[in-house]
């Protein structure tokens, strides 16, 4: 296992956080539209993947399909085939897979992929969605990394996908609003703990604590920081002061001179 750096368009071009969505006119997060919409715009494209009730890597933010649809139930209780017939509340795009979305992106800007397993509890996994998303991976032709919240899912990737760039989505772990990951194990993430056994070579981590010790040593160190969520043009030139990129939202982010 070894350090993999980010290709340079993820330090140039500004990223779309589940694509360049826009509710109001139909374009819906984690849709082919908001990727397509990206795209035109030379933005590079954030997502969420998640495994689907047959192991199938899916493109989806939600553990529950409340919000973004008309169904309802666990997001996790339905095959790759039922969730691709389910349309996207308020657009007309139906639920993707890995397979769709890169098949669209073909390379064309930075994809950065976010692997969503036992996120909300930080336990180990079994290694299949991060099996399915390597396999997904093999041979696709364009810069691409991957990230996951959970340090379990990038040690995963470190084996299944030892060239495919790799990082750790992070934040500040408040023990309330993390629930019910334990206490105990948001005091132990939120120092980052697991760079360096993961062989992470970026970061990207909570636009309101990039304040933290353990950001700026990381960068010192030569770790490429990434931020989530910007929303607005002030809070960019804040986080630029510390970050090398951001993933935004909700306004059109300049691309850096």
């Amino acid at each position: 296992m070894t350090q993999v750096s980010l290709p340079d368009a993820f330090l140039r071009q500004p990223l779309a956080h589940r694509g360049l969505h826009d509710h109001a006119h139909g374009v819906i997060e984690n849709s082919l539209s908001a990727f397509r919409a990206a795209i035109a715009a030379g933005y590079g494209i954030e997502l969420d993947v998640q495994r689907s009730a047959d192991d199938v890597p899916v493109v989806f933010h939600d553990d529950d399909m409340d919000r973004l649809t008309g169904a309802s139930g666990a997001f996790s209780d339905f095959s790759a085939a039922d969730l691709g017939r389910i349309q996207l509340r308020g657009g007309s795009d139906t639920i993707p897979t890995l397979a769709e979305v890169l098949e669209m992106v073909a390379g064309r800007v930075p994809l950065l992929i976010e692997v969503k397993e036992n996120w909300n509890t930080m336990k180990d996994t079994d290694g299949i969605l991060e099996q399915a998303v390597a396999a997904a991976l093999a041979g696709y032709a364009g810069p691409v990394a991957v990230m996951a919240f959970n340090p379990h899912c990038i040690a995963h990737m470190a084996r299944l996908a030892p060239d495919v760039p790799r990082g750790l989505t992070t934040e500040a772990y408040d023990p309330v609003l993390n629930a019910p990951i334990p206490a105990e194990i948001c005091a132990y993430l939120r120092e980052i703990p697991d760079y360096d056994r993961t062989e992470s070579s970026f970061i990207s981590h909570q636009v309101s604590d990039l304040g933290r010790p353990r950001v700026a040593a990381l960068k010192a160190a030569g770790a490429a920081i990434l931020c989530w969520t910007v929303r607005s043009p002030e809070m960019e030139v804040e986080a630029r002061k510390v970050v090398h990129n951001i993933t935004f939202e909700g306004y059109a982010a300049p691309f850096p001179a």
